[in-house]
């Protein structure tokens, strides 16, 4: 059996560009389908205006309430779709902080505050179906919004029947169809 000389550097290149060649034309843009250039430098500019604002005091609604308007108004000046995810990251919150201050599930909630976060969750909802109805949002990234965002649910109604036959008899009938049923030994 011959030896084999290791490859060199080049080589090694060669082989791996060759393993991760596809074979299926059809993914070879796969996840860059609708990236067009310049798109991820306008979603980086977009956020980092967000990055360094100062703290909000969530005890000041006019204040919380500017910052949501502030949102909102950048998104719409800059043709960006607004989302859960970048209207907490804009008050500074994470996503989960905004659910529980809409649902009440901090002890830390206003009812103002609540009101101030379930009407801006209410505009993205009303956002989120629009987009949906008109096909600007595909179905599947649509639904997992919905799901996650706005607690919608894929529900199946089961109703169970009970199928008895014996529940119209009395019990000397039921009786009577019961030794009937009973195999013989004569069969």
């Amino acid at each position: 059996m011959p030896n084999k000389k290791p490859l060199n550097d080049e080589q090694i290149t060669d082989v791996v560009k060759q393993k991760r060649k596809r074979n299926r034309p059809d993914l070879a843009n796969f996840g860059q389908e609708y990236i067009e250039p310049g798109d991820n430098s306008r979603y980086i500019a977009f956020n980092m205006q967000f990055m360094h604002l100062p703290k909000l005091d969530f005890t000041n609604i006019p204040t919380v309430q500017e910052r949501i308007d502030m949102y909102f108004q950048l998104c719409f000046e800059q043709d960006m779709k607004p989302g859960v995810a970048g209207l907490a990251y804009a008050l500074g919150v994470n996503r989960r902080t905004l659910w529980e201050w809409k649902t009440g599930g901090r002890r830390d909630t206003t009812p103002e505050l609540a009101d101030t976060i379930k009407k801006a969750y209410a505009f993205l909802e009303l956002l989120w179906e629009q987009y949906m109805q008109n096909g600007k949002i595909a179905p599947p990234n649509g639904i997992f919004l919905g799901k996650n965002n706005f607690d919608y649910r894929d529900e199946t109604q089961v109703v169970i029947t009970p199928n008895n036959p014996l529940q119209d008899m009395n019990a000397e009938d039921a009786r009577k169809r019961l030794i009937e049923s009973i195999p013989s030994d004569e069969e």
